[in-house]
Parts: structure tokens; C-alpha cells; sequence
């Protein structure tokens, strides 16, 4: 299996002002590669592809002494990045979405370096806790806990103020976990973050929402500095902290969740959803307005708030490690169709459902044994160890 460490890497502060700058100068590496491109195809109506900026690496970095100082392979990665950058664009093209052509980045939106080899301009060592970075140093690393299998690539990423270090490793082994003797549906949803069909629920914690007001503050502070004063850095620093924050706690709480299932569960039925389409803007153009607008931008965010998408692929990765099986099903109807008769029900508010041949019942419970129906799985059922 292939499985990313992440770790806090504490920095001195020349080991800050120097991985500033291996960012900064990768970052207009990939713009100048970006321009020649555009020029390329603007003035001659030809494509310049990976192996052609590659080969000019080496001229580069004679001319410029700045280029010259950090790992040749990290350079080379951060050109293959853009190359993938435009074979997703083209992919895009052909299949008629919208394109997204790749953008100029300014030094503030470019946050991570790749070393594509251990040994190559990198070195973990785990011995020591630290890692090397060819022109930059030895890194302090907070390894909270062993790493497995053969290290790949490292990254130096940078969120706000802080440093990591991921760490990407193949050959992972796995660690099968015994039967629990339980298949369930789970059902995902707003009022509730998860419902299972054998009647477990798990609250929503609404990270964004219980940090809505300290982030407004933050924004209103920040509106009113000067623009390119140190108080106006100092505010947006503030603001990415309180962003920095939720998606920690965000993250925590998927990890949590999603282990708990998979220790408890052998089979874990999910909707089939297409959360992209159903966080898209309701907000319509000047000629064919959408309408309910504003119900539909909070219902937008509370979705984006749960984070279903980040969750499942959690729930996945953990799922493979322990050999257990996750089944998607098809998710239409599964909140109005009765999981008792299969009639369609009516549902004349959020947290109840109505059939009319047997009643009332709670939406989120119905719509888990739907899913866990569809699975195949029936109502949690019990499964043979």
C-alpha cells in the first residue's frame, strides 16, 4: 500500500529564511516554465512539454546562482507538476468541462517543494527525527509516530507559519483487523454527520459554523489595514490561523469517526455521492436567475462544513489497511423511498419521513436502511465471523 506521514517540522530561523526562498525560487521556476509555454503556443502554435524545459535545467542553473543552490530532482518535480497541470487541462477540454488553464502563482500560493527520490537532495532519518534538505539543512521533525514501509518522496509544505514534512512511503504492510460480525449503511447528512442503519448516530460538530464569528472579527480586522503594511500581513496571518484551525479539528474528527467505524464494522455501504455538484451555486446568471438563492449558499456551506468527501477517502484508506470492504450504491431516492414497503414518502420536515402505509419514521435511520438494503447488507445485520 502507499500511505503519506505527515509530521510539524520545527524550523531555526535561518532554516525559515532559506526554505522561504527554495520556495520563492521554485515558485518562479514554475512561472517562467508557465510563460514559455503560453509564448510557445501563442507565436508558433506549438506545445512545450516536460522533457523540453527539463533539459534546460542545467543552463539555468548556471546562469542563475539562486536556481543553482537547491536539489536538481526537487526542480525537475516542480516542472513535472505543471506538465500534469496541463494534461488535466486538456483532459478537461476534451471532455467538455471547464477547462481551468493553469494560473501564474504568487510566492503566497505556492506552499510545497517535492524531492521525488530519499537520497536524491533529501534524506529522512528517522533515528534522529530530522531531515535533510540540500540547501536548506537538517530539520527538526516532530515524528508523532513510526513510519512504514520504503520512503518515496518528501515534501516541505508550509500552512501559515508553519512547516511539514510528508513523507510518502510504498510498501506499507497492511494490519487485518478480526471480524466484528457487523454490516451497516451509513447515511451522511447535515443535522445529523453520520446515521447508521443499525441506529448509531454521530452528531455534527459544524467546525466552520461554531468559528464563524472569531473568523468575521478576523476578516473585519483585516479589511481595515493598510494595504502591504506589517499589520495588514500580521491580520491575514490571523485569518489563515483561524481557517488553519477548523480544517485541524475537521480533520481530527474524520480520522476519529472513520476509525471507529472500521473497528466495529466489516461492511460500510455509503451513498454514491457527487458532493461537487451538490455544493454548486444556485445563484444562476443575469438571464435565467436562480432562485432561493440564499437557502441555497447555507445549505452550500453546511455541506462543504461536514466534509463528506474528505471523510469518505479517509474511511477508505483506513477501510484497505484493515481489510475491510466499503460498498457505493445509488443514492437516488434513498431518503423518500419507505425501507419498510419501498412507497414514496413525504417528508414535511428535516428529521421525519411519512409513508403512507406505515407511518411515520425517522429520515437520516430510513434513508441508512435503504442504503444498507442496496448494499445488500439489510438493516446492520449481524455476518458470520
Amino acid at each position: 500500500m502507499r500511505r503519506a506521514y505527515k509530521f510539524r517540522a520545527y524550523l531555526t530561523r535561518g532554516q525559515d529564511g532559506r526554505a522561504g526562498e527554495c520556495l520563492r525560487d521554485h515558485c518562479v521556476l514554475t512561472n517562467a516554465a508557465l510563460e514559455e509555454r503560453r509564448v510557445a503556443w501563442k507565436r508558433c502554435a506549438t506545445s512545450v512539454r516536460y522533457g523540453a524545459q527539463s533539459a534546460q535545467l542545467k543552463a539555468i542553473r548556471q546562469e542563475c546562482p539562486e536556481q543553482g543552490r537547491w536539489s536538481f530532482s526537487s526542480q525537475q518535480a516542480t516542472l513535472r507538476r505543471l506538465d500534469k497541470a496541463f494534461d488535466a487541462f486538456f483532459r478537461r477540454v476534451k471532455a467538455g468541462q471547464k477547462p481551468g488553464y493553469p494560473r501564474f502563482k504568487s510566492a503566497g500560493r505556492f506552499d510545497s517543494v517535492e524531492w521525488p527520490r530519499d537520497g536524491d537532495g533529501c534524506r529522512w532519518r528517522p533515528d534522529d527525527s530530522r531531515v535533510y534538505l540540500q540547501g536548506i539543512g537538517q530539520l527538526k521533525v516532530h515524528a508523532h509516530r513510526r513510519v512504514e514501509g520504503v520512503v518515496k518522496t518528501i515534501t516541505l509544505k508550509r500552512e501559515g507559519r508553519r512547516w511539514y514534512i510528508v513523507l510518502s512511503c510504498d510498501q506499507v504492510p497492511a494490519k487485518p483487523l478480526p471480524a466484528a460480525g457487523r454490516e451497516v449503511g451509513v447515511d451522511l447528512g447535515i443535522a445529523r454527520f453520520l446515521t447508521t442503519s443499525d441506529g448509531e448516530v454521530e452528531p455534527n460538530p459544524r467546525f466552520a459554523h461554531t468559528s464563524a464569528a472569531e473568523l468575521a472579527a478576523a476578516q473585519e480586522a483585516l479589511a481595515r489595514k493598510q494595504r502591504a503594511s506589517k499589520n495588514r500581513r500580521r491580520a491575514k496571518a490571523k485569518v489563515a490561523e483561524v481557517h488553519r484551525r477548523v480544517r485541524a479539528r475537521r480533520h481530527d474528527f474524520h480520522h476519529k469517526t472513520a476509525r471507529r467505524l472500521v473497528e466495529t464494522c466489516d461492511t460500510i455501504a455509503f451513498e454514491d455521492l457527487n458532493v461537487a455538484n451538490m455544493s454548486r451555486s444556485a445563484a444562476g446568471t443575469l438571464d435565467a436567475p436562480g432562485t432561493n438563492v440564499a437557502a441555497k449558499r447555507g445549505l452550500n456551506r453546511s455541506i462543504l462544513d461536514a466534509g463528506w468527501a474528505q471523510f469518505v477517502g479517509i474511511l477508505i484508506a483506513k477501510a484497505e489497511e484493515a481489510g475491510r470492504r466499503v460498498v457505493f450504491v445509488d443514492p437516488r431516492h434513498t431518503s423518500i423511498n419507505c425501507q419498510r414497503c419501498g412507497q414514496r414518502c413525504t417528508r414535511p420536515e428535516q428529521a421525519t419521513v411519512v409513508c403512507p402505509r406505515c407511518g411515520p419514521c425517522d429520515a437520516d435511520l430510513n434513508g441508512a436502511r435503504n442504503i444498507a438494503a442496496r448494499a445488500g447488507l439489510g438493516s446492520g445485520r449481524a455476518v458470520a465471523a
